[in-house]
């Protein structure tokens, strides 16, 4: 667990991919950005990668109901009255948060990278709960995503709830190319700053 910043104004549960630990780059440079004004971030690891990091041994995600299992018993374990709990996480990490948006504890959910779909298998989209999710969902997403294409997702008749913010030519870690003039730094910052204000309005 990596605690940052201060829980004055709201409070954020934040979920790694499933690939890599809560201290990646990635998520290191997304949560100290958030860790900001008053909001305090809590990066945390599911059980499959808290062991990873005793035995250095590579193994696939916990099954979904284990994941969210453990998630929610984090919400119970952080939930502070009067104080705004958010959700959430990168790709796998930010599903989990997705599906549990609607937690009564819970003020809505962000998503850095949404795997949509398996790479290659855009037939079998992972949307259902995004479909009827009722608390605010906003999902920052790379327009070349390989896990969610802005054309591919652009058909998609998601709730009201959720808010798509585009990155252009990000990939699936928000990562674009040279040619586009634009840096993987100014998009995480872009997606930091939209975050802040979403959960700040006066930030």
């Amino acid at each position: 667990m990596i605690i940052e910043g201060r829980a004055e104004k709201a409070r954020i549960l934040l979920a790694h991919g499933a690939g890599a630990p809560m201290d990646s780059l990635f998520m290191t440079q997304l949560a100290s950005g958030l860790a900001a004004d008053g909001v305090e971030v809590i990066r945390f690891e599911f059980p499959y990668m808290q062991q990873r990091r005793i035995d250095g041994k590579k193994r696939p995600p916990d099954r979904q109901p284990k994941l969210l299992e453990y998630f929610t018993q984090l919400i119970g374990q952080y939930t502070q009255e009067n104080l705004p709990l958010w959700l959430a996480g990168k790709s796998m990490g930010g599903r989990m948060a997705s599906m549990l948006a609607d937690h009564p504890a819970v003020s809505g959910c962000f998503v850095y990278g949404y795997p949509f779909y398996a790479p290659g298998k855009q037939d079998r989209p992972r949307i259902e709960h995004l479909v009827t999710v009722a608390n605010p969902v906003h999902v920052f997403q790379g327009s070349r995503d390989s896990m969610g294409r802005k054309e591919v997702v652009g058909e998609y008749r998601l709730s009201g709830s959720v808010t798509l913010h585009w990155l252009d030519d990000g990939d699936h870690d928000l990562k674009p190319r040279k040619i586009s003039g634009i840096t993987q730094d100014e998009h995480i910052a872009d997606a930091v700053e939209s975050t802040l204000e979403i959960i700040n309005p006066h930030y």
